[in-house]
């Protein structure tokens, strides 16, 4: 059990900013007092810390030197260095794979995700990328896309929970299955797609909540084809994007900041993540991380290197608010996964939480009111 403490800052409450104390006890915070204070004090007032909601990072693949395909403890160290960066909460996502190597990385994830380790962000469970795509639009999965079946996915579910699934709405059978898994309690995203607006729309109707790293592997804006992307623009009320700036321009960020309401941010991080240039894997794929950017032989870019305080810094360089990019890195994600205690603080809700300097540097992060040594992030 954690014991009480208070943190003292320009606290980012669910109404806004206030100058005062958010107080945490046995991991759950137990008061938040001050008086509210504008953006642009925090900015240029007083030189006192932000405290922020931890981040929610739903896609992530790796980090660390580690992938989560690989089984073993490699979801825990990969948890721990992401909890250095402040995301407090995650799900671990696998590759597109033959069916057994699936089932060994989620055999390995299900203890894991049960119980919180020390030192470690909370792994709330699976992001099942694939293996329900379209073999058209692998980006940088794998070429073991198959059909799906929410038999095959409940069998998948009992080795460990599965929060969210990405498949391509336009395969056959797909968009009843949508609705079936809807129904049995899951998320769905539309990702690695080739399928056009109008099957966006439908799967949409049928109850995917979202779409997998909006503008990648999937079919693009045209003003007479409006394709994946233009459904997402016109009628999402979510979806993933990845703000490393080499996946999506700032440009096309911009874009869709004005019209998702609710657009958040993922890492889609591999195992170079965090780690010098040089070979990793990503699932059953080599991966090279050389300047920033993580790449198939061939040079498609292969998830990334990010992790989610350098998202914070990007969005607000892109001019956002902090109030407002904290939302895309926390709250967004967790009212998605229908988390009412996570990314956000409120009284009563999990102490998870990130404390930065004015320049959005990390100085501390509790991830349910335990405290993480970032000293070597």
């Amino acid at each position: 059990m954690s014991l009480g403490q208070t943190i003292e800052g320009y606290v980012l409450t669910p109404q806004g900013f206030v100058r005062g104390t958010l107080t945490q006890r046995d991991g759950r915070i137990a008061a938040i007092s001050g008086e509210p204070v504008s953006e642009s004090e925090v900015r240029h007032g007083r030189a006192l810390p932000l405290v922020l909601p931890g981040f929610i990072d739903v896609h992530v693949h790796g980090g660390g030197g580690r992938d989560t395909m690989e089984g073993g403890d490699a979801a825990l160290a990969i948890a721990r260095m992401h909890a250095r960066h402040g995301t407090t909460a995650l799900l671990a996502t696998t590759m597109t794979a033959p069916m057994g190597d699936i089932r060994t990385a989620l055999s390995a994830l299900g203890p894991v995700c049960r119980e919180r380790a020390s030192g470690s962000a909370r792994v709330l469970g699976v992001h099942l990328e694939g293996p329900y795509i379209n073999p058209g639009k692998l980006g940088a999965q794998p070429d073991f896309a198959k059909p799906a079946s929410i038999e095959e996915i409940q069998a998948l579910h009992a080795l460990a929970p599965i929060r969210l699934i990405t498949l391509a709405p336009e395969l056959p059978g797909n968009l009843d299955l949508i609705s079936a898994l809807r129904a049995a309690g899951f998320q769905v995203q539309i990702g690695h797609t080739l399928g056009t607006y109008e099957d966006g729309v439908a799967a949409l109707a049928h109850g995917a909540g979202g779409f997998t790293h909006l503008f990648n592997a999937m079919t693009g804006l045209h003003h007479r084809e409006p394709g994946m992307v233009g459904a997402a623009l016109a009628h999402a009320q979510y979806s993933e994007i990845i703000p490393d700036l080499l996946h999506v321009h700032p440009g096309a960020i911009k874009v869709a900041l004005r019209a998702i309401p609710c657009l958040f941010c993922v890492s889609d991080s591999t195992a170079a993540a965090g780690m010098p240039d040089g070979e990793y894997s990503l699932g059953s794929h080599k991966v090279r991380k050389c300047m920033g950017g993580v790449r198939l032989p061939d040079g498609t870019l292969a998830g990334s290197t990010l992790t989610l305080d350098q998202a914070l810094r990007n969005l607000v360089g892109l001019g956002l608010e902090i109030a407002d990019a904290s939302r895309r890195v926390s709250t967004h994600a967790a009212d998605y996964m229908g988390l009412d205690d996570r990314g956000r603080l409120a009284v009563g809700a999990w102490a998870d939480l990130v404390v930065m300097d004015r320049d959005l540097q990390l100085q501390r992060v509790l991830v349910e009111g335990e405290e993480i040594d970032i000293a070597n992030a």
